[in-house]
């Protein structure tokens, strides 16, 4: 953004600064429901559309590429076409885009549609930090980035609660005709309230460093997606996809340091806070969605929950984010962020901590509270983060800083969940084999006179119902590690706050002074 267009973002009257984040937000809970609020609808639209359990995927997945693949280029197209024009183009095509995955009548249909959503919403959450961020005085960021993180933070959250919901009293199109009425009114808000932006028309765009990154990205998230399916790196396809990410990506940094308009400037990645800030958002990106990915399966799969319920449990982490976001944002100009942030990471790990030690007959209570302590931590952790990754960051890097913020938070996210349940499955396998091997008619346990007809080794039905909760069992550890492993990712990145550079001290009108007449 110019410097006149942020003066004139300055001297806006809160009532206009106020129908401006309104307007913007609904833009962001709109884009970040649609990453996970699908999700508990995958079974029902695998039924319509004849599709099996691999398919069926890639309703998910063609979102997460076509997200990632334009979420960096948002810097440029709002340069060159300006901010406001972009942002209208990607409200309006998301709203269509998503009209279009409700009516959609093939599996072909749906994925080619749902990449068009992914495109489209791309830019959303890196435009509205942008904005928010120019809308209000320096001194107010602290508020603002707390009132973008709600969405941001709660859409994931509350997205497989809505979901679930919709599906169940409903139907699953209803997942996506949701955004209608919403990107209706953010549309309008934005049209009638956001300043546009000068426009760079003679600016370069390089295609070749885009193409790389593209093919980086894509390859990547290909592999992540397939390589369960495919036995990983036993299989020629994942070796391919990963040599082609490694290449990309290598060939990508070394044209963006020799290139002459390179697609992303080398400069954003000098400021320390804004590089930190990138790793810390990697990991907010893996705990936030691998835990959404692994509970709904734990609360079904081994608890039994519906799931309704299910979505309900997972609501409390949103009411947490909030609780944390309301205060935190008035912490931000009283305190260090980083002790805000250290705060958010020592709460986080306590929940992760806690999960580790779950059972399959944890209480309600129990989930609800954990909910709570890790929604309170990642609040505490997001817009703090959000504040002190921009605070030293040049204006003229900020729409390429927040496009790769969210690409960052992306690739966590979507890294996260491929790790996560790569481990799931081989932890599981492990363990089973395990207990297993301690099953044997030679044990004194497997000749007790207690041991109920249902487990008798003896019989089919026996045997097959002793496999069952052994099964049960490893997978329950399995889901255990990983709550454990995620708190260790956690506690592992909390020394980077002690290379963040924190906030500076105003200096007195005295100082100032004598600064301008050296």
């Amino acid at each position: 953004m110019s410097s006149a267009a942020a003066t004139a973002g300055m001297e806006t009257t809160p009532m206009e600064r106020g129908l401006t984040t309104v307007s913007i937000m609904l833009a962001t809970i709109m884009q970040a429901l649609d990453t996970t609020i699908a999700n508990v609808a995958l079974p029902h639209m695998q039924g319509t559309m004849s599709a099996t359990q691999d398919q069926i995927s890639w309703v998910l997945t063609s979102y997460i590429v076509a997200a990632a693949i334009m979420t960096p280029p948002t810097g440029f197209l709002a340069a060159r076409f300006g901010r406001r024009k972009l942002f209208i183009c990607s409200v309006a095509g998301f709203t269509i885009a998503s009209m279009l995955c409700g009516a959609a009548t093939s599996l072909p249909e749906i994925v080619m549609f749902r990449l068009l959503q992914g495109a489209f919403g791309a830019g959303l959450v890196p435009l509205s930090q942008a904005v928010l961020l120019d809308t209000y005085p320096k001194e107010q960021h602290g508020s603002a980035m707390a009132m973008w993180g709600m969405g941001v933070m709660l859409g994931p959250i509350l997205g497989p609660t809505l979901g679930g919901y919709l599906t169940e009293y409903y139907n699953w199109r209803w997942v996506f005709y949701i955004n209608l009425p919403v990107g209706l009114m953010a549309l309008g808000g934005i049209m009638a309230f956001v300043p546009e932006t000068s426009k760079k028309a003679g600016l370069p765009f390089d295609w070749f460093g885009f193409a790389l990154l593209s093919l980086s990205i894509g390859a990547l998230q290909m592999m992540l997606d397939r390589g369960e399916s495919q036995n990983w790196f036993s299989s020629y396809e994942i070796l391919i996809e990963m040599v082609l990410s490694i290449l990309c990506i290598y060939m990508f940094l070394v044209h963006m340091f020799t290139a002459k308009n390179p697609f992303l400037e080398p400069g954003l990645f000098k400021d320390r806070n804004f590089a930190i800030g990138l790793i810390f958002i990697f990991i907010v990106g893996v705990v936030l969605l691998a835990t959404l990915a692994l509970l709904p399966p734990f609360l079904q799969n081994l608890m039994g929950y519906p799931v309704v319920t299910a979505g309900i449990l997972l609501a409390p982490r949103g009411i947490g984010s909030m609780m944390a976001m309301m205060l935190v944002g008035r912490l931000v100009g009283r305190f260090d962020v980083r002790f805000l942030i250290l705060f958010g990471l020592g709460m986080t790990a306590l929940s992760l901590y806690q999960m580790s030690c779950f059972t399959t007959e944890v209480s309600a209570t129990t989930l609800t509270m954990t909910g709570i302590i890790q929604g309170v931590g990642l609040g505490f952790i997001f817009v703090p983060l959000s504040t002190i990754t921009f605070a030293t960051l040049n204006p003229k890097y900020r729409n390429e800083g927040t496009a790769m913020f969210s690409l960052m938070r992306n690739i966590g996210s979507s890294i996260g969940i491929s790790v996560m349940t790569t481990m799931l499955t081989q932890n599981t396998q492990v363990v089973h084999s395990s207990f297993a091997a301690l099953l044997t008619p030679f044990r004194h346990a497997m000749q007790a006179p207690w041991l109920p007809d249902a487990w008798n080794w003896q019989t089919t039905a026996g045997a097959v119902g002793l496999n069952n909760m052994i099964t049960t069992q490893a997978r329950t550890i399995a889901y255990l590690d990983d709550f454990q492993a995620m708190m260790w990712i956690v506690l592992a990145v909390a020394p980077l706050l002690l290379v963040m550079q924190g906030p500076k001290k105003k200096r007195s009108d005295k100082e100032q002074h004598m600064e301008v007449m050296d």
